[in-house]
C-alpha cells in the first residue's frame, strides 16, 4: 500500500488488528470520493516506530472490498439472504428478543462479544446485554486468548494489565524469557523490542515449535528451550526449584514485598533438574543454565544493569492448567524480586487489538465496567448509579464462553445468540460443536463487514462499520488508551454498532439511556469506571486527541498532560505496592495435575496451533486481502521429517490429521522446526481446514479457558485427487 506525504487530509489513527496498535497514517488519496486508493503509511509510535507488518500495510484494502456487506441481510424462504431495510431489520429483531424473553425467560436471549470491539461498543454493549436484554449470557471471545493470564495476574497481584509497563521498557532489556509466545509472526514490530536483549545475549524462547521467534535466538542470541508441549508448567517449576536451592533469589523484595514463600518453597521441592528433564525433554543443565543466567541478570539489573522481564503468550496458557502454569512464571518474577520495579518485571502478550479494554468494562460474563465484580454489591450499586437504574435490574454473573456456545439451543442453554464482531464457527474449541448449536438456536444475528462463516449461518446479517470509518478509544497491550479516529465516510447502507444497539434499545424499551455518539458514551464509561481497578474517569478525549501517553489505571485526581509522548495515569503499576489490601504479592503453589489425555499416547502426536504471519485471527479479513491469501492460501501442517517418513507423507502432500472431535484435512509441510512427537497447524482457514475441528473443550477451572494447546491427533496420508 502506498505512503503519502502529511497533508490536511491525512488522519493519524491505529492499525486496526493486533494488541500493539501500530501507528499508522491514513490519507483518502485523490479518489477519495471512490474511497480508492487508500493511502496508508506506517506513522512514528513508541510500539512500532513507523513500521508496519504485511497485515498492516494492506489493512485499506478492505476499506473497499467487493464482499464488503452493505445492507442487511435477511434469511429467505430458500435458505439464501434477501437484502432488508434497516427499520425491518431492527424490528424484526426486537420482536423475536421480545418472544423469545417472554416464552423462555430472558437468558434465552444469549450475546457474545470480541477483543476487537473499541472501549465504547465493548461497554456498551455490556450495559444493552443486562438492562436491555436482560440477560446474564454474555462473553466474548477474549475468554479464549486472555483469561488465564488475567485469573493468574488477579491472584497474584491484585490487578490484571497485560504489560504493567510501558513496551518501550523492554528497548534496555538485557534479558527477557518469551514463554508460548510467536511475535516474529504474530506481531512483528514487536521484535525491535527485543533487540537489546538480542545484542546482550539474554533472549530465552520456551516454545515447543522453532519458531520465527526462536529463530532469533540462532545467531547467538539467546537460546531456544523446545519442551514436550504441555508440561511447561514442570519446566518453570523446575526454574523456580533452581533458584531456591542455590539461594539465587531475591530474599530482601521477597521479605518486603511478597507473602506464600514458604509454601512455594515447599511446592517445588520435589522438581529437581533431572526429573524435570525426563518429563520435559528439557536437558537439565539448559534448565540450570537458565535459572542461573535469569538470576545473575536480575542481580545486575539492581546495579545499573538492563533490565529482566518474563513474558508469557497463548502457548502456556492455552491449556486446563493455563492459570497455573502463568502463575508459575510470575513465581519465577517474585522470586527474582522483579515486578513493581525498574529493573523488570511480568507481563502477559496482549493479541487481539483492544484485548486489554474489551476484558475491562463489561462484556466478559462476571464483570462490570471498571474490572468490577457483577456479584459485589457495592460495584453493582455504583454501576446501577450511573446507568440511572436500581442494582436490582442488573443480573447476575453469567456462563462463560465455552459453555454458553456449546449449550446453544439445548434446554439450558440461550435460544437466541447475537454476536459482535467475532467469528466463532471457526475460533471456538471443538468447533463442530458450535456449528451445530448455532443451527439450532431460534434466531442468530451477526453483526460483521463481511459475511463470515459464522455469518453465513445468520437468520439477520447487520453490516457494520470498519476501523477507518468510526470513532472511538481503544487500549493496547500496555494499558495505553488510545484514539481510534475517523478518516473515511462510511458506505451507503452499514451503520455503526452504537447506533444499533441504541436504536435496539429504544425499540425494547429499555430502562437507562443508549448513544450513538461515540464520545458521549466514553464520558459514560469515565463515570461507570471511576473508583475500580480499571478507572478511567481521569482520561480526557481532548488529551487523547492532542497526542498525551495516558496508563490505566488514571483517576480523575492524575493530572493529564497533552504534551505529546509525556506519559500520564500509570504507566508502571505496582510500583508503591501490589492491589492487594496489603500491598504485598503472592507467591501461590501450584502443582501439575494429571496428565491431558493421550497427548502423549502410542501413535498419536501432540497438535499445536498458532497463526501465521499473514493472517489474522479466524482470517474473515486477512483471507480477502489478495496479497496475503496469495502468499498463504491454504493451510499447511508442519511435520518433521522422520515423523513423516514413519507415516507415509511426502511434502506437499494432502494429509487428513484426525481426532475423536474431528478432522482436517491439509498439504504436508516438511521441517524441523517441530519436534518428533509435535504437528502444528495454523486456525485461520476455513471448512475441512479449521484446526478448531480438532481442539479441545475442556476448560481451565478457574479462568474457563479452553485447552486449545491440548489436543492429540493421528495421522493419515491422502493422495492428491483428495
Amino acid at each position: 500500500m502506498a505512503a503519502s506525504a502529511v497533508d490536511t487530509r491525512t488522519t493519524p489513527t491505529h492499525c486496526p488488528y493486533c494488541a500493539l496498535q501500530c501507528g499508522i497514517s491514513l490519507d483518502p488519496g485523490p479518489g477519495a470520493e471512490a474511497r480508492e486508493p487508500v493511502l496508508l503509511a506506517g506513522r512514528d509510535f513508541e510500539t512500532n516506530g513507523g513500521a508496519l507488518c504485511r497485515k498492516g500495510y494492506s489493512a485499506g484494502n478492505l476499506l473497499n472490498h467487493p464482499e464488503r456487506l452493505r445492507t442487511p441481510l435477511r434469511r429467505a424462504a430458500d435458505g439464501g439472504f434477501e437484502p432488508v431495510g434497516w427499520d425491518e431489520a431492527l424490528d424484526v429483531l426486537a420482536q423475536r428478543a421480545a418472544d423469545i424473553r417472554r416464552e423462555h425467560g430472558a437468558d434465552a436471549v444469549a450475546v457474545f462479544g470480541a477483543g476487537g470491539l473499541t472501549n465504547e461498543k465493548a461497554y456498551q454493549l455490556g450495559k444493552f446485554a443486562r438492562l436491555a436484554l436482560g440477560t446474564a449470557r454474555i462473553d466474548y471471545n477474549g475468554r479464549f486468548c486472555m483469561s488465564s493470564a488475567a485469573a493468574a495476574g488477579n491472584r497474584a497481584f491484585g490487578l490484571d494489565r497485560g504489560l504493567p509497563f510501558p513496551l518501550a521498557d523492554l528497548d534496555a532489556a538485557s534479558m527477557i524469557l518469551m514463554l508460548g509466545s510467536n511475535v516474529a509472526e504474530t506481531m512483528p514490530p514487536f521484535v525491535r523490542h527485543l533487540e537489546h536483549a538480542r545484542a546482550c545475549g539474554g533472549l530465552i524462547v520456551v516454545d515447543p515449535r522453532r519458531s520465527p521467534t526462536a529463530e532469533l535466538c540462532a545467531d547467538g542470541s539467546g537460546w531456544h528451550l523446545q519442551p514436550t508441549p504441555g508440561t511447561d508448567l514442570q519446566l518453570l517449576l523446575g526454574l523456580a526449584h533452581v533458584l531456591l536451592a542455590e539461594n539465587l533469589v531475591d530474599d530482601q523484595y521477597l521479605a518486603n514485598r511478597t507473602n506464600g514463600l514458604p509454601g512455594l518453597r515447599a511446592s517445588v521441592a520435589g522438581w529437581w533438574p533431572e526429573r524435570v528433564a525426563a518429563t520435559t525433554g528439557v536437558p537439565a543443565t539448559e534448565i540450570r543454565r537458565t535459572a542461573r543466567a535469569l538470576a545473575a541478570a536480575a542481580a545486575a539489573a539492581k546495579t545499573g544493569g538492563g533490565g529482566v522481564f518474563i513474558l508469557t503468550g497463548r502457548g502456556v496458557e492455552q491449556h486446563t492448567n493455563g492459570t497455573d502454569t502463568t502463575t508459575a512464571a510470575i513465581n519465577i518474577a517474585l522470586l527474582l524480586g522483579l515486578p513493581g520495579t525498574l529493573g523488570g518485571g511480568f507481563g502477559t502478550i496482549t493479541g487481539q487489538g483492544n484485548g486489554q479494554g474489551g476484558r475491562e468494562h463489561g462484556q466478559k460474563a462476571d464483570q462490570l465496567p471498571g474490572y468490577r465484580k457483577i456479584t459485589d454489591p457495592a460495584d453493582r450499586a455504583h454501576v446501577a448509579k450511573v446507568w440511572g437504574v436500581d442494582p436490582e435490574t442488573i443480573p447476575g454473573p453469567g456462563i462463560p464462553a465455552t459453555e454458553l456456545l456449546h449449550t446453544l439451543g439445548t434446554e439450558s442453554g440461550a435460544r437466541m445468540l447475537m454476536v459482535h464482531g467475532s467469528n466463532p464457527v471457526l475460533s471456538s474449541p471443538d468447533a463442530s460443536k458450535v456449528l451445530a448449536g448455532l443451527r439450532r438456536l431460534d434466531f442468530l444475528v451477526v453483526c460483521d463487514f463481511f459475511l463470515s462463516e459464522t455469518a453465513a449461518e445468520a437468520d439477520l446479517v447487520l453490516p457494520v462499520l470498519q476501523w477507518a470509518e468510526e470513532e472511538g478509544t481503544m487500549t493496547n497491550l500496555e494499558g495505553r488508551v488510545l484514539r481510534r479516529r475517523k478518516a473515511l465516510e462510511a458506505p451507503t447502507g452499514t451503520r455503526g454498532e452504537l447506533w444499533i444497539l441504541a436504536e435496539l434499545a429504544r425499540r425494547l424499551e429499555s430502562p437507562g439511556t443508549f448513544s450513538a455518539d461515540a464520545r458521549e458514551v466514553f464520558e459514560e464509561l469515565r463515570l461507570a469506571s471511576a473508583g475500580g481497578l480499571a478507572d478511567y474517569s481521569g482520561v480526557d478525549w481532548d488529551d487523547l486527541d492532542a497526542g498525551a501517553a495516558v496508563y490505566w489505571p488514571c483517576s480523575a485526581e492524575h493530572a493529564v498532560s497533552r504534551v505529546p509522548g509525556q506519559r500520564s495515569g500509570t504507566p508502571r503499576l505496582f510500583l508503591d505496592g501490589f492491589a492487594h489490601p496489603d500491598a504485598r504479592a503472592r507467591l501461590i503453589a501450584v502443582f501439575p495435575g494429571a496428565s491431558g489425555g493421550d497427548l502423549h499416547s502410542a501413535g498419536r502426536l501432540a497438535l499445536v496451533t498458532g497463526r501465521l504471519l499473514e493472517h489474522y485471527q479466524s482470517g474473515t479479513q486477512t483471507r480477502r486481502v489478495a496479497e496475503l491469501a496469495g502468499a498463504a492460501p491454504e493451510t499447511r501442517l508442519e511435520i518433521h521429517p522422520a515423523t513423516a517418513l514413519a507415516h507415509g507423507i511426502a511434502e506437499g502432500q494432502r494429509v487428513a490429521v484426525r481426532n475423536g472431535r474431528g478432522e482436517v484435512v491439509a498439504r504436508a509441510r516438511l521441517t524441523t522446526a517441530v519436534r518428533l512427537d509435535t504437528v502444528f497447524l495454523p486456525f485461520h482457514f476455513a471448512g475441512k481446514q479449521n484446526a478448531n475441528l480438532l481442539t479441545d473443550s475442556a476448560v481451565d477451572p478457574i479462568s474457563a479457558m479452553p485447552a486449545f494447546k491440548n489436543a492429540s491427533v493421528s495421522l493419515h496420508a491422502l493422495g492428491d485427487e483428495s
